[in-house]
């Protein structure tokens, strides 16, 4: 009688979590290709439910048929090839690390040098979609190979050889890097590159002005490389460059890793919940969600907040580029709050179960499964500019990367296609991309609960927050992109 009444509650508080799933739209959007209310294949409120009954069927499957802990431990092994030991060796590295710099080079020298217009010039393309869309993309297929294209871990490792070369041999003396500081340097970092791509020169815009792309890659470049200089590459590299340390978390999902120089396979999944979680990475991955909400929050549920509190800040003298930047920021800062706000109602909820865990360490537990979330809503988010953009970046852009009329691989006469995806197929990519995102964190939450709580019953019980904040999540996304250009 117990366990049914507990089931009863269980069914019970899922329900009351998928009534959120009301909230859907009436028009819908995407970064890069409006879809409007006639563009939907079904009625936009359908997808909510739709939504929702997916993760409360996924919550009840779990709690019926997953009875052990699966993805504790990924079982990595080499592969059983030359390539396993080649793809990761030093000319492979070096070669990448080459690639990295010269692609770091024509950057710089195509928005300091090349022409103001956005869409021809190769700096804000290749910034923006090719390395910031990319690179999540490539991460999560193929595993941290950007790691070997890193261009400042390339230069910093470059220089560091000579210097010790010229030492006799001897390392370099480096600073110990602060355990308290943890990942927060990328945290800090991958706000600052939100703030500069969506507040400080043009919001509104998809993209920055050439030349203060060139210069924010100068000062940023400075900045990593003295940091290097400071603490070592490696440690750098693993705990303070934003974009490697961003990308690795996505890494975590992939089949693929390289170990003790060899290229191996390991359970899907299962190595994002052996992230190590050093202070700042609980932040991290909430950022990673919250600046993209943010981003398309500015088209839709941001937009009459944001105007009222920059008709404020007019008021009270500040000008116009000074209020639209203050009160964007206090916008970017409050969506990231509310992000972290409702992660931490889930786990205070989480924590009424008794555990050998205190509500803190619960939060960095699970904040490996959040991260299919962050990925679910780059992907709905951007998926139609990313599409586009990066056939531009292939063709005419690296062909005349200045937008002088160069031709130099011969394919600057290329085009975007917008016929591979039309404004129906986005959307399904995008409804996808939010839900199959939310049951793979569903996933990852209730097999670290069966670990933690010690049996499937309790593990069960601690997982209706999760649920609750898995709808809420779900709904958040499907809201954002429907109110995006309404």
């Amino acid at each position: 009688m117990e366990r049914t009444a507990a089931r009863r509650r269980a069914v019970a508080t899922a329900l009351a979590a998928a009534a959120a799933a009301l909230a859907a739209p009436a028009t819908a959007g995407a970064h890069g290709l409006v879809v409007s209310r006639r563009d939907q294949p079904i009625p936009d409120w359908l997808f909510g439910w739709a939504a929702a009954i997916v993760l409360i069927a996924s919550f009840t499957a779990l709690a019926v048929a997953w009875r052990r802990p699966l993805l504790q431990d990924d079982h990595w092994r080499p592969l059983p090839s030359r390539a396993a030991r080649l793809l990761p060796g030093r000319t492979v590295q070096a070669l990448a690390g080459a690639l990295g710099v010269g692609l770091l080079a024509t950057t710089i020298w195509s928005g300091l040098a090349g022409t103001r217009e956005l869409s021809l010039n190769f700096a804000p393309t290749f910034v923006f979609v090719t390395v910031w869309l990319g690179g999540v993309l490539v991460s999560v297929l193929l595993g941290d190979v950007t790691r070997a294209l890193n261009p400042w871990r390339a230069i910093g490792r470059a220089v560091g050889g000579l210097l010790g070369a010229l030492r006799g041999g001897r390392p370099l003396p480096h600073l110990p890097y602060p355990p308290w500081l943890g990942r927060w340097p990328a945290v800090v970092g991958l706000l600052g590159f939100v703030w500069l791509e969506l507040i400080y020169d043009a919001p509104g815009d998809a993209m920055l002005d050439p030349a203060t792309v060139a210069t924010a890659t100068i000062a940023y470049s400075a900045w990593t490389l003295a940091a290097m200089a400071l603490f070592g590459v490696e440690r750098w590299i693993e705990r303070g460059e934003t974009f490697a340390v961003y990308f690795h978390l996505f890494s975590r999902l992939a089949p693929l890793e390289v170990r003790r120089g060899y290229l191996g396979r390991r359970r899907p999944l299962a190595a994002v919940g052996s992230w190590p979680t050093p202070p700042g990475s609980l932040a991290l991955v909430l950022t990673a969600i919250g600046v993209t909400a943010f981003d398309g929050a500015q088209e839709g549920a941001l937009r009459e907040p944001g105007r009222w509190l920059f008709e404020r800040l007019l008021d009270a003298g500040l000008g116009t580029s000074g209020a639209l930047r203050v009160s964007n920021t206090l916008m970017l800062l409050a969506t990231v709050t509310v992000v972290a706000a409702l992660y931490w109602l889930g786990i205070v909820g989480m924590a009424r179960r008794r555990g050998p865990l205190t509500t803190g360490a619960l939060a960095r537990d699970f904040a490996h499964s959040f991260v299919p979330i962050a990925l679910a809503y780059v992907v709905a988010h951007y998926f139609s500019l990313f599409v586009f953009q990066i056939q531009a970046q292939f063709t005419y852009l690296l062909s005349d990367p200045l937008g002088d009329g160069s031709d130099l691989f011969g394919t600057a006469g290329g085009g975007i296609d917008y016929g591979l995806f039309d404004a129906e197929g986005i959307w399904y990519v995008q409804v996808a991309a939010l839900v199959i995102g939310h049951v793979v964190a569903l996933v990852l939450a209730h097999d670290r609960a069966l670990a933690r709580f010690g049996d499937a019953r309790s593990a069960a019980r601690s997982q209706r927050w999760m649920l609750a904040l898995m709808v809420c999540f779900t709904t958040a996304g499907l809201y954002l992109i429907s109110q995006a250009n309404a």
